[in-house]
């Protein structure tokens, strides 16, 4: 017999199963001797007060034991010689698309700007000691698309739109920990996604599918106002019964050259602003109300939301025990984004802090230029925050407190960061709505979180790639471009999903919805 029990317990209890089990026996009134196993199938951290505890749900075998093969396993059919889809991207929603189709009983075709995860990891140093720019291969672009050597945070609010529980098995299936299908809030971490991301390429690989690194595509295929086919930037071509369209929100030439072939696309919000970076230390008295973390609690994450002047203040891609990198993907820009080990073991804590910016908040500029004006404005903020940086990947940076109050800073303290720190008043250049915005929400996060506001931490700039300010519209039903057929824009530079688990949800709905169509 399998029972399902929810326990609450202390982070002691929480990692000692024998004391688990002890609770398990009195909460059902059984034996100890009768429990033969206890499985962990949902967990999270109560931290609204100094007791902290862990809410468990577990599995409780009773009388037999756990049968062999308990995890999910997945059968990818040979599609060698089925219809072929060509998949332009390999991230997170192109991978999951290919899996998808293959298990529908199509040939995914994938054409990668970058390259495999071996050799971007050459390219991710460059970037680190010489401060150079590949425009194919950095953190943004290659094999896994920015979610390779991102913080691997599993987290979604997208579940009404597809099935969350089957990506996190996919993933787990390919060698991500056991964890992601218990936690409240699963994370990988940037250690650990690499060899995942090769894993999933070989099952696609061995299911027959294709997958073509540094093949970067300069045009499609339309004919009838049907999308058959890309071609590459060698001039090479590859057509398909469809395309799928998965190049990340960083991908702006194809946004432009989507617009120079007639194809409908529009502007969207999105949000600018700082990664703010704490000791993880102090965010952990904070978060966890003075007590020690000690070894059974993990390294203590936030999450914040304020209003200033009608206007979102929030946090983006908090990374606790974690690191702040250099995530441009052209030569004279300077982007910043964070990750995390998978044990978040790192001194600080990093978080992305932005601000809601709206179409309407951007000049137009050239007329009928209205749909790139939000692009362009991360460009040349991107491109002003290098040239603060006196044209190099330091990070301009200053004191919290000092920017919080206008002030310039004198000297930093020690960051994550490896290219390097360059101390620079953010308060005057940036555009004064965002950086008078972002002051007056740091105070409001400050009021509510006692300690956050402090001289220990520093801003740096510019986090600016939390979404795409173009959206690639689709049929709400097929999931097809509303003016172009066989064309399945997906994922984030779609416009429709954000982040990881969101990214390959939109990509196993969209090979759903295209086999529908094209049997």
């Amino acid at each position: 017999m399998i029972r399902e029990l929810n326990i609450v317990v202390s982070p002691a209890q929480a990692h000692d199963n024998a004391l688990l089990k002890k609770i398990v026996s009195e909460n059902l009134n059984i034996e100890l001797s009768r429990i033969n196993q206890l499985v962990v199938i949902r967990r999270s951290i109560d931290a609204r007060n100094s007791n902290i505890k862990f809410n468990l749900c577990v599995n409780v075998f009773i009388d037999e034991p756990m049968p062999l093969g308990f995890k999910s396993q997945f059968s990818y059919p040979d599609v060698s010689k089925s219809s072929r889809v060509i998949i332009v991207g390999a991230g997170p929603a192109g991978l999951f698309a290919a899996l998808h189709l293959i298990e529908l009983g199509f040939k995914p075709v994938i054409f990668e700007r970058g390259k495999m995860v071996s050799d971007r990891k050459r390219d991710i140093a460059a970037i680190h000691g010489e401060h150079i720019i590949n425009p194919d291969s950095n953190y943004g672009f290659g094999e896994g698309g920015a979610g390779t050597f991102s913080d691997g945070k599993l987290y979604t609010r997208s579940k009404k739109k597809g099935d969350v529980r089957k990506i996190l098995e996919v993933l787990n299936f390919h060698g991500a920990q056991d964890e992601i299908l218990i936690d409240a809030h699963p994370h990988i971490g940037t250690n650990v996604l690499p060899r995942v991301i090769v894993a999933i390429r070989h099952t696609i690989l061995n299911a027959g599918g294709e997958i073509h690194f540094n093949s970067p595509v300069s045009n499609l295929v339309i004919r009838d106002r049907e999308a058959r086919g890309i071609v590459l930037r060698n001039g090479t071509s590859a057509d398909g019964i469809a395309v799928i369209l998965a190049t990340g929100h960083s991908s702006r030439d194809i946004y432009r050259m989507l617009h120079e072939n007639g194809v409908l696309l529009e502007s969207k919000p999105f949000a600018v602003g700082v990664r703010v970076e704490h000791p993880q230390e102090l965010i952990d008295r904070i978060q966890y109300h003075g007590a020690s973390r000690g070894v059974f609690l993990p390294a203590a994450a936030y999450s914040f939301v304020e209003q200033v002047h009608g206007r979102g203040i929030y946090s983006f891609c908090m990374c606790p025990g974690g690191m702040i990198v250099p995530a441009a993907t052209s030569p004279g820009e300077l982007v910043l984004n964070g990750m995390s080990p998978s044990d978040r073991g790192g001194r600080f804590a990093n978080s992305g802090i932005v601000m809601e910016i709206r179409p309407e908040d951007i000049p137009a500029g050239k007329k009928g230029d209205l749909i790139f004006a939000g692009l362009r404005f991360q460009e040349q903020l991107e491109q002003q925050c290098f040239q603060m940086a006196g044209n190099t990947q330091f990070a301009p940076t200053q004191r919290l407190t000092d920017f919080v109050n206008g002030r310039r800073s004198s000297g930093l303290p020690q960051s994550s960061y490896l290219p390097g720190l360059v101390e620079s008043p953010l308060h005057e250049w940036l555009p004064r709505f965002i950086g008078s915005g972002l002051q007056e929400g740091f105070k409001l996060i400050g009021h509510k979180s006692r300690g956050y506001l402090t001289s220990e931490a520093i801003v740096m700039g510019v986090e600016s790639r939390t979404s795409s300010p173009v959206r690639i519209p689709r049929d709400n039903q097929t999931l097809e471009h509303i003016q172009i057929k066989r064309l399945f824009p997906c994922g984030e530079g779609s416009g429709y999903s954000g982040g990881i688990m969101s990214s390959a949800v939109d990509g196993e709905r969209v090979a759903e919805s295209l086999a529908n169509l094209y049997k």
